[in-house]
């Protein structure tokens, strides 16, 4: 039984296309490797006779098994076993994942499931975001995200708040690696987010305005405030961040392009899915990138930290620059401190991922509203990050009045600027390859972190359709709309859309967080914010938007 088990994992250690991410194998099985105690068809083998592995391997008509160096320096051995396709194009699915202590022969880690073929399902400590988990970070945040609005009487605003940071709870069981219970809580905080986006674009429409909003805390004091917290999150990033396998790629795919080389398809093998974005995420790191060169392995990536940071102040600056558009420099601060205190936004900048250029291509988009042209360069520029933002390209279309030269010129410079940043792509890598390594990748992957994949449940194919027909919809109902009811159209477009990924992670939420926040903040009337003074401006702004006026001036 040892022999051919044997051959079989020295066959298949050498055989092309293996796992891209796994460490490397031994050159042989039946010795042990030069200072190492155990041979690994010996590791292999107690692996094997393991009951979890067992019952892992059960119902599979054909398993295998492979050896990997987990870590050299503490020498310590990783032992996978494999499923081979069903069918053919299909995918190798890693059944176990053992860690055993080469010294002692202990068995340090096992997995199976799910959570073999996912590591970030197994609730390592600090694997998103370092510092940011940190309950004496977390909590702290979270009480100041609530402090300016906690006063009574209690209103919807303060249901709509909680609902935004009880997605702190389903996190919390993610960490803990309760994966069967961070998943479906998620659902029902999605689903009332979408109702109330679309309660309020509908309300709106009907001239309805929401009550006043009295805060706790000087408006000026919380501009301050949210300067400082910047500041800190700032310094979080530097001393308590890490970097995870979307940082890096965003890092290899700019220095790819900032080279004029193709990045479709050509990826290094320790993030060989890396490829998987729009060609413009890339293109956003080349400066970084530029400034601060990869240095061809995955270090700690300074040009991904400084990308990170970028976005989040360039968010939170934005969020400032649309509120005092809407209603004056009260709303401005208001808004960038609500970004700053939200505990998911430092999660992102502190994972160092690029889901922050979409957040700041969002808010920059509303900051174009009143200019077809722009706005529809900024919604191709955040559609062809992670392709999430095209189910704003409806909307953003149709606003404006007369209603067809709006439709026109946003059309035309979405279709300019994507024809731009395509044109490298299919002249390189060529389009077909561009489709195989990113949206086709992403129609294809399984993943544990939605209903659809944890479950395995039918429909997602109908919630998709559900989720683009209300893009489409959100663009003519309700005709009457002005920049609040087009916050929350759009952030209901992007949640619906959320509610049927296959792949759902709570760097997402910062996608449609300033939408959200501008569409429940911003709706409110003359003198509903607390503060020594109102501008002349901001209140003429106010009387506009509260009465539903679809012109770009107002």
């Amino acid at each position: 039984m040892r022999a051919p088990l044997l051959a079989l994992a020295i066959l298949l250690a050498l055989a092309p296309g293996a796992a891209a991410q796994i460490p490397a194998s031994p050159a042989r099985y039946d010795v042990p490797p030069p200072g190492w105690e155990r041979a690994p068809a010996d590791v292999l083998q107690a692996v094997a006779a393991r009951a979890e592995v067992r019952r892992a391997r059960r119902g599979h008509e054909l398993t295998y098994g492979r050896v990997y160096y987990e870590s050299r320096a503490r020498r310590r051995w990783q032992v996978s076993f494999f499923a081979p396709p069903e069918r053919r194009g299909g995918r190798t699915r890693e059944l176990s994942e053992t860690v055993v202590d080469d010294r002692t022969g202990r068995v340090l880690e096992s997995w199976t499931g799910y959570k073999a073929e996912w590591t970030m399902a197994r609730g390592y400590p600090g694997a998103f975001g370092g510092v940011a988990n940190a309950l004496w970070v977390w909590l702290p945040l979270s009480a100041l995200f609530v402090l300016p609005f906690a006063r009574p009487p209690l209103r919807l605003l303060h249901l709509d708040l909680a609902v935004l940071l009880a997605f702190s709870v389903s996190y919390a069981f993610f960490n803990a690696a309760e994966i069967g219970i961070s998943v479906p809580l998620v659902y029902p905080l999605l689903g009332y987010l979408l109702a109330r986006m679309l309660g309020i674009a509908f309300s709106r429409a009907r001239g309805r305005a929401p009550p006043p909003l009295r805060l706790t805390v000087p408006v000026g004091a919380l501009g301050i405030a949210a300067v400082f917290i910047l500041g800190c999150r700032t310094g979080l990033n530097v001393i308590g961040s890490n970097v995870i396998d979307v940082g890096y790629a965003s890092v290899i795919g700019a220095d790819r392009a900032g080279a004029g080389e193709g990045i479709y398809g050509r990826f290094p093998p320790d993030n060989a899915r890396g490829d998987t974005y729009g060609p413009l995420l890339y293109y956003a790191y080349v400066p970084f990138e530029a400034l601060l060169p990869w240095s061809g392995r995955w270090d700690d990536l300074p040009a991904a930290h400084a990308a990170a940071v970028a976005f989040d102040l360039l968010t939170a600056a934005a969020l400032w620059l649309l509120g005092r558009r809407l209603r004056g420099p009260d709303l401005g601060a208001l808004l960038a401190y609500a970004w700053a205190t939200f505990p998911f936004t430092l999660l992102v900048a502190n994972t160092n991922t690029n889901d922050g250029l979409v957040a700041v291509l969002v808010t920059a988009a509303m900051l174009a509203l009143g200019r077809p042209a722009l706005r529809g360069a900024v919604v191709a520029a955040a559609a062809l990050t992670k392709f999430a933002p095209l189910v704003l390209a409806p909307l953003f279309a149709t606003y404006g009045t007369p209603p067809r030269r709006a439709l026109i010129v946003t059309t035309g410079s979405f279709a300019l600027v994507a024809a731009l940043a395509l044109a490298p792509v299919a002249f390189g890598d060529g389009l077909g390859t561009f489709y195989d390594r990113t949206l086709g990748f992403q129609a294809d992957r399984g993943s544990p972190f939605s209903v659809w994949g944890l479950y395995d449940l039918p429909g997602r194919t109908v919630a998709l359709a559900a989720a683009l027909v209300l893009a489409v919809v959100v663009a003519f109902v309700p005709r009457r709309r002005d920049p609040v009811s087009v916050a929350a159209l759009g952030a209901a477009a992007l949640i619906a859309l959320q509610l049927a990924l296959e792949h759902w992670f709570y760097l997402y939420v910062v996608w449609f967080l300033p939408l959200v926040l501008v569409a429940l903040l911003s709706g409110r009337r003359i003198g509903s914010i607390d503060s020594a003074r109102e501008e002349p401006g901001a209140v003429r702004m106010t009387t506009a938007i509260s009465h539903g006026s679809t012109s770009e001036e107002s």
